[in-house]
């Protein structure tokens, strides 16, 4: 008899949209080998995003596994919120353990793909199947640096951590010593859905290349882009998928939850963002230069930015640079790839070819 296709369980961390839109671009790969898998993905993340990324069926199990950080923006975070968040999660671990681990086993579940749930490893191991996590970074990378009871919490994280069966170690990353079984691969994230012809008639992208530029700080954003220095620029076109952002004559907003930021990458001279894996990684797919404001007490900041400056065109901003400048950077020469080395772009296909073996 045939073997039954594989049901996976794929888990996102609760932190953002950069972590549900790399899973769901990997799960868009793995339905394209293989469109018979069942796809379940566990993430707080809103619908029409997955949707954005994923052309298949999958269901959508609306549940929060960790707590990530408490932001009131993209770059703004809340310790104490978090700190606070995060005992309350460790009151509940027992009671979401066994909900999750219910429900794995009712609809038979065959892998756990986490990025970077610490739970996944217990929730898995307790339903009795592997658990394989993807992720340049742990969570306790990002809060033993804050110290304090920070510190006990990292010990709890990387304990589960240790527990994981293999880790897909995406570039840009830092050591991630608490999993004991690393597998490199390349980069992850979406490609366009839309030709840059397609793109330029529906919002009237007019300009040349080298005077359109993306602006993208992620599902939360900025609190406050000086959106007026665009004006200083009468002859560029500027891209935000910002909806509270103000109409101007050369600021295009982008609406309709099927437009992705990478769907615009290759129209665009640079990317300006806040350091993040998903749009660096996309744009280095792209080949788009990258703007990146600077990013204070993260610690994956400092290595994305670092991994990003080895391989890529760039430049490095200061954020009041960003926020109170007259953006004349925008003119400046990129500053050249530090190293030789260049990241390969097939995470996405590494990852799905391991699942289809292990189905195998």
């Amino acid at each position: 008899m045939p073997t039954p296709p594989l049901t996976l369980y794929v888990a996102v961390t609760n932190h953002g949209f950069g972590h549900a839109t790399r899973m769901a671009a990997l799960v868009a790969e793995i339905q394209r080998r293989c469109p018979e898998i069942l796809v379940i993905l566990a993430t707080t993340a809103p619908r029409w995003l997955l949707d954005s990324y994923i052309s298949g069926n999958f269901i959508h199990r609306h549940s929060a596994l960790d707590i990530g950080i408490i932001q009131s923006d993209s770059v703004t975070m809340d310790q104490a919120a978090t700190l606070a968040k995060l005992k309350q999660f460790r009151a509940e671990e027992s009671a979401i353990v066994a909900r999750e681990v219910t429900f794995l086993q009712q609809n038979r579940v065959d892998l756990v793909l986490a990025d970077i749930p610490p739970l996944a490893t217990t929730i898995a191991h307790a339903a009795k199947v592997p658990c394989w996590m993807i992720s340049n970074f742990g969570w306790d990378f990002i809060y033993r640096p804050w110290g304090g009871e920070f510190v006990e919490m990292a010990d709890w994280i990387a304990e589960k951590f240790g527990e994981c069966d293999r880790l897909f170690r995406l570039p840009f990353h830092e050591s991630m010593s608490a999993f004991p079984h690393l597998t490199e691969v390349g980069l992850t994230g979406g490609f366009p859905h839309f030709s840059a012809t397609e793109i330029r008639e529906k919002f009237g992208i007019t300009a040349p290349l080298e005077k359109t530029i993306l602006l993208t700080f992620g599902g939360l954003g900025l609190a406050k882009i000086p959106y007026s220095n665009t004006q200083n620029f009468p002859d560029w076109q500027f891209i935000t998928f910002d909806r509270q952002a103000p109409d101007l004559p050369n600021l295009v907003k982008i609406t309709g939850g099927q437009y992705r930021p990478v769907d615009f990458m290759p129209l665009c001279r640079a990317v300006v963002s806040k350091p993040g894996y998903s749009t660096f990684a996309e744009a280095c797919r792209m080949d788009t230069p990258i703007i990146t404001i600077t990013r204070e007490d993260f610690a994956e900041s400092p290595v994305l930015l670092a991994g990003m400056q080895d391989c890529h065109p760039h430049q490095i901003l200061m954020p009041d640079e960003f926020s109170h400048g007259d953006w004349q950077f925008l003119e400046q020469p990129f500053q050249p790839p530090r190293t030789d080395w260049r990241p390969e772009k097939n995470g996405n296909e590494a990852i799905a070819q391991a699942v289809m073996d292990y189905g195998q």
